[in-house]
């Protein structure tokens, strides 16, 4: 049925053509230089100029038409044009005058034309898709990307894996700010509900990437955008429902530009869903605002934003037991005698403050610099039973004449914690020669502190038991130029240096141990670009990366197997080859590691997985990533990657109902969470004007959970369906209202895209008690935005 329908769809595509081509190159009116990037469109058909400024649009039929032209920096294009077999139309585009370009993420970001591997998603491609669900899964069609989400509809608690390496892994700036925790090395996007809808663009760099702010890239770089311009005014109002009564309500206004300098641009957003989880419930507000001055040689601008999420805790997983009988039965809460307890949350608050000044100093060279502020505190609540005292420092309790030593009791986990630094860098661009200095300084405050708020005997109201101060300091200074010794040919070189001192004092299962430690990292990079010709590339690089331990390696990995810090030498190599019709990108990669710290599938009492250090391991493949128009009706992108990830000579420690410890060797096995195929498409059907047609689709290959190669411990393969509808429904009233539809899961595949296991050792093997995460069935969202 599903191959059927798909022949079906590109057999019709295929007794469609074209009639008109219009072809063209955009200028600089002031200075006649090419621009490349530019988006051009006509009748709903759009496209990016190249390199060379040159674009092209096929046509379904001749006729008069409107073209129009924008690209940041630049005053919007519109003319009337008469299109026969083949048009040629140049457009000039004339300067704003002012400031506008977000300087902070050109030198971030590796750019269309730099030797590293990327994607980028422009804000209209979010928006296709931005109905609720967080972040990751918008992000889940790009090459090697599998996510997942703990509640099973994408709202909540989400996590995604790029390579088979997670969230700890990934790089995340917003403008050029680091994001991830400075402790556990995520980014908890649920504690950002709905930054989609503020984001402008999205790039994801895969492998080590080009040098940036923040923790170490070890499997990618992700660079979001809020900061850029828009002059006109407007306000748009969002609001969908989906299953699982799941709402999300979004209103946004922007005042366009003020007396020629200033913009201010709001949102606030409310998310709430029950979850396909039992009781996996999220409740989910955020606001954004920002402010800027903007002339012709300065930007300074101030983003303030915040999350605030209570979501009912869904971290355990179904057991494997229960998975075919009862796949949403969530453990959560359960240790309450009767029915689970009803407040089992975790309760969250962030806020973020940036400021920045962006300051050109001439036509060649720029700088900026950047302070920030995150303000983060909350807890999770729950429910233990049968608790000793002894546990909490405190002594049993005689009751009637009778020694207590136990209690229910309901307690909270806290984290309470400030992150704030600076960023800046200095950006010369010139014909042949272009080059960033940059480099950055933060700074991580933190408690961790615990108490009980209820007890069913003996315990005061808020008592606290236990208090674990933490700071780190994160300084790094980079380098970066490209430099043409031919038109075709390139070179890049990157040299950053990153220092890390991390001090923990205690933990909750070792109050006396307090590792202090101080990294020292040099992270080279280099690369070529070689241009065949306008329309193929071929690109190479050679990165170094080296990443520190977290506060749950350390946590998880007490004396004699304090964890090391990890290092990374990443070589890719790849070929790009695209005209008006089509593209295509292919690249390969061979990632080797010294002391990867890989998941063992276990998870610690808050859901966050366990590892250990692995001496020698591997990732070596091929993504190839392309897009076509099939016909003026049909277009097709899709992409695949294929891997292989290894531990070379494995051996686990396993302890058996004795708790007695056995060592066992494996060999050569595969990495946890690593599939060896990840494969992904998007059949767009334009059958009529102004609506969209989607059919996506992605599967995902065998992923083990933990480094034995034991199909027992595995996630079985997966592919899913959803369908998507997009219309803009002409009427005079607003400046756009456009309605929603997305079909999840249209198949309705019962998957799991994440888990745990826990090995225990019997006669003579690993036995694995294994959880799941599972994916709701046929799901639904519909939406409609209405544009001022």
């Amino acid at each position: 049925m599903k191959q059927l329908l798909l022949w079906v769809l590109l057999g019709t595509a295929g007794t469609l053509q074209a009639q008109s081509v219009v072809t063209g190159t955009v200028t600089n009116k002031a200075n006649g230089q090419p621009l490349e990037g530019v988006s051009v469109s006509i009748n709903q058909q759009g496209t990016l100029t190249d390199s060379k400024g040159h674009y092209s649009i096929h046509l379904k039929k001749k006729g008069q038409f409107k073209l129009q032209a924008t690209y940041l920096g630049f005053k919007a294009y519109s003319a009337p044009i008469e299109t026969a077999d083949n048009t040629k139309q140049d457009i000039h585009l004339e300067e704003t005058g002012l400031f506008v370009k977000p300087v902070e993420i050109s030198s971030l970001r590796a750019g269309k034309n730099s030797p590293f591997v990327n994607s980028t998603l422009s804000a209209e491609e979010i928006k296709k898709e931005n109905l609720g669900q967080d972040l990751p899964i918008l992000l889940s069609q790009l090459p090697a990307v599998v996510t997942s989400s703990d509640a099973g509809t994408g709202i909540g608690y989400t996590g995604m894996r790029v390579r088979g390496s997670d969230i700890t892994r990934i790089n995340v700036t917003v403008n050029g700010i680091p994001i991830n925790d400075a402790e556990s090395q995520g980014t908890f996007f649920v504690n950002m509900p709905d930054f989609a809808s503020s984001v402008n663009s999205i790039e994801l760099q895969r492998g080590v990437g080009t040098s940036t702010n923040g923790a170490g890239a070890f499997g990618a770089t992700l660079n979001l955008s809020t900061n850029e311009f828009r002059d006109k005014a407007y306000g748009d109002i969002s609001n969908s429902f989906g299953s699982f009564n799941s709402w999300k309500h979004t209103v946004k206004v922007g005042s366009g530009l003020i007396n020629d300098h200033f913009t201010i641009d709001a949102r606030l957003s409310k998310i709430s869903s029950d979850g396909y989880i039992d009781r996996a419930s999220s409740d989910l507000k955020s606001f954004y605002t920002s402010a800027a001055y903007i002339s012709k040689k300065t930007a300074v601008r101030l983003n303030v934003f915040s999350g605030k999420e209570k979501t009912y805790q869904a971290w355990y997983g179904v057991p494997q037991a229960l998975l075919s009988t009862d796949r949403t039965y969530n453990p959560a809460g359960t240790e309450k005698p009767g029915t689970p307890y009803d407040n089992q949350t975790d309760n969250y608050q962030q806020d973020h403050y940036q400021l920045f000044l962006n300051q050109e100093i001439n036509s060649h060279l720029n700088f900026n610099v950047a302070g920030h502020l995150t303000r983060g505190r909350g807890y999770y609540e729950e429910y233990k039973a049968k608790q000793a005292f002894s546990d909490y420092g405190l002594t049993p309790v005689q009751i009637n004449g009778a020694t207590v030593d136990t209690t229910d009791l309901v307690r909270q986990l806290w984290l309470d914690n400030y992150f704030y630094g600076g960023i800046f860098s200095v950006n010369r661009t010139g014909n042949r020669f272009n080059w960033s200095l940059g480099g950055g300084w933060n700074r991580y405050e933190g408690q961790h502190y615990d108490k009980i708020i209820w007890a069913y005997a003996g315990i005061d109201k808020d008592h606290e038991y236990n208090r674990f101060p933490a700071d780190k300091n994160d300084f790094n200074i980079y380098w970066k130029g490209q430099y043409k010794l031919t038109t075709a040919f390139q070179l890049f070189v990157d040299m950053q240096y990153r220092n890390v001192q991390y001090n923990m004092n205690g933990f909750d299962d070792a109050p006396d141990y307090k590792p202090h430690v101080n990294y020292n990292f040099f992270n080279p990079k280099a690369g070529i670009n070689y241009y065949i010709n306008t329309n193929n590339r071929i690109f190479a690089s050679f990165a170094v990366g080296h990443k520190e331990p977290n506060r749950t390696d350390f946590e998880s990995n007490i004396g004699a197997n304090e964890p090391k810090p990890e290092v990374l030498r990443d070589l890719e190599a790849g070929y790009n080859w695209s005209n008006s019709i089509a593209s295509i990108q292919g690249n390969v990669y061979y990632m080797n590691y010294r002391n990867q710290l890989v998941q063992t599938g276990k998870l610690n009492d808050v859901g966050a997985y366990v590892r250990t250090n692995i001496p020698k391991s591997y990732r070596l493949g091929v993504e190839i990533q392309g897009n076509v128009k099939l016909n003026h009706i049909f277009s097709l992108s899709a992409n695949a990657a294929l891997s292989q990830n290894k531990v070379l000579d494995f051996a686990g420690i396993y302890y058996d109902a004795d708790n007695t410890p056995h060592t066992l060797q494996f060999g050569n096995t595969d990495i946890s969470y690593s599939p060896a195929f990840v494969g992904g498409y998007i059949l767009t059907a334009k059958p009529i004007k102004n609506l969209n047609i989607d059919l996506v689709g992605k599967y995902v290959s065998r992923q083990y959970m933990d480094n034995t190669g034991n199909k027992a411990s595995s996630l079985d393969p997966y592919y899913v369906n959803d369908l998507r509808f997009n219309y803009i429904i002409p009427q005079p009233l607003f400046r756009e209202l456009g309605v929603q539809l997305m079909l999840n899961n249209i198949f309705n595949n019962l998957y799991q895209p994440n888990g745990s296991t826990y090995g225990m050792y019997a006669n003579g093997k690993v036995v694995p008690d294994n959880y799941y995460y599972p994916m709701a069935g046929f799901n639904f969202f519909a939406g409609v935005n209405i544009g001022f």
